[in-house]
C-alpha cells in the first residue's frame, strides 16, 4: 500500500510516498481502508518534530480520516467489517495519511450519513477540539458571552457554530473578507483584527476560545469577567496571569468515540456544517503541507483524496 512518510524530520520535502506492508489491527484496534485524510497543522508541527507528541523515526503522517472498516482486532465491539467510519488513528497523530490505517476503536465513530468522506475526514480533531473548549473546558451554558479568536479558521468555525447552538452572545474576530462567513455561522458580533483591538470594544465575557496564541492570552485577561476563563488550544499561558480572578486552560485535544458521536447529531441535525478547503490526492501531500506553512489555499480543511 501507498503511505506518506518521513524517515527525518523537517520541511514538506522530507515527505516521501512509499509503498509499505498493510498493518493489521491489534487488540482494541480496527484497520480502515481510508477514504479520505485531513491534513491539520499538528501534522506539520509532527513533520518538524515541535510536536508535543514525540514518536521515533519512520513514520506515516495523518490523524483525521474517513473510511471503511476492513478488519477489526480483538476487544472491539459496536463496529462492523464494511461500515463507514470517521475518526482519528491514535494518541500519537499518526498514520491516517495512507491506503490502509490503523485506528483505535475508542477514536472512531459511524461516519454521518449526510456527509460524503471528504467532508467527514475534515471534521473529527478540529470539531472536537472546539466541542473540549467551549462545553468542556469552559463549561459554556446558555446565555453567557464568548469571544472567540480566529472565527473563520477550522477549530475558530466549529467553535462560533457550537456557540450559536448553545444560545451564547458571540464576539469573533477575523478579518473583513472572512466577516460575512463568520456572521453566516452564527455570530452574534464580527470584530476585524486587522484595524480594532478586540479589547477596545469587547468586555465582561465569560469564556474566551484561544485558536490564534501570540499575545491574545495576556490581552484577553482585560475582557474576561471575574470568574471567567481564557481556553487555548495553541498554547499554555505565557507565565503567571496578571489577574488571580480569571482561569486559563491549555489541553490536547482528547478525541473519542461519545464525543464523535455527539457531533455526528448535530450535523445530522444541520446544526453543524464543514468546510472542506483545498483537496489534492495523496500523492501531493507534500504540496499539503506547503499550504500548512503558508502557500495559497481554500479557506476550511485540507483534505487528501485516498480511495475516493
Amino acid at each position: 500500500m501507498k503511505a506518506a512518510r518521513i524517515h527525518e524530520f523537517g520541511p514538506p520535502s522530507v515527505i516521501v510516498i512509499e509503498d509499505v506492508p498493510r498493518p493489521t489491527p491489534g487488540p482494541g484496534e480496527v484497520l480502515v481502508r481510508v477514504a479520505a485524510a485531513g491534513v491539520g497543522p499538528w501534522d506539520a508541527w509532527t513533520r518538524s518534530h515541535k510536536s508535543v507528541v514525540k514518536v521515533p523515526l519512520p513514520l506515516t503522517l495523518g490523524s483525521d480520516l474517513s473510511g471503511f472498516i476492513e478488519e477489526i482486532g480483538r476487544g472491539v465491539s459496536g463496529f462492523k467489517r464494511g461500515e463507514e467510519i470517521y475518526g482519528v488513528t491514535n494518541a500519537d497523530f499518526i498514520g491516517a495519511n495512507a491506503e490502509y490505517a490503523i485506528a483505535s476503536g475508542a477514536m472512531i465513530a459511524p461516519k454521518p450519513r449526510s456527509l460524503d468522506h471528504l467532508q467527514a475526514a475534515s471534521v473529527p480533531v478540529v470539531a472536537v477540539t472546539a466541542w473540549q473548549m467551549l462545553f468542556e473546558y469552559g463549561k459554556a451554558t446558555a446565555g453567557q458571552t464568548v469571544l472567540i479568536h480566529g472565527g473563520a479558521g477550522n477549530v475558530g468555525a466549529y467553535a462560533v457554530q457550537l456557540a450559536h447552538v448553545g444560545n451564547l452572545k458571540i464576539f469573533a474576530t477575523c478579518s473583513s473578507k472572512d466577516a460575512p462567513y463568520v456572521r453566516s455561522l452564527g455570530a452574534t458580533s464580527v470584530i476585524d483584527y486587522t484595524t480594532t483591538k478586540f479589547e477596545d470594544v469587547v468586555l465582561g465575557v465569560d469564556i474566551v476560545i484561544d485558536t490564534v496564541g501570540g499575545d491574545i492570552q495576556e490581552r484577553s485577561l482585560q475582557v474576561v469577567k471575574s470568574g471567567g476563563i481564557i481556553v487555548s488550544s495553541v498554547s499554555p499561558f505565557p507565565g503567571t496571569p496578571t489577574r488571580s480572578d480569571v482561569r486559563t486552560a491549555f489541553f490536547l485535544v482528547d478525541v473519542t468515540t461519545a464525543r464523535l458521536n455527539a457531533i455526528t447529531e448535530l450535523i445530522e441535525r444541520h446544526e453543524l456544517s464543514t468546510q472542506v478547503g483545498t483537496v489534492l490526492p495523496l500523492e501531493q501531500v507534500r504540496t499539503a503541507h506547503q499550504m500548512l506553512d503558508g502557500a495559497p489555499h481554500k479557506r476550511g480543511k485540507l483534505v487528501l483524496a485516498v480511495n475516493v
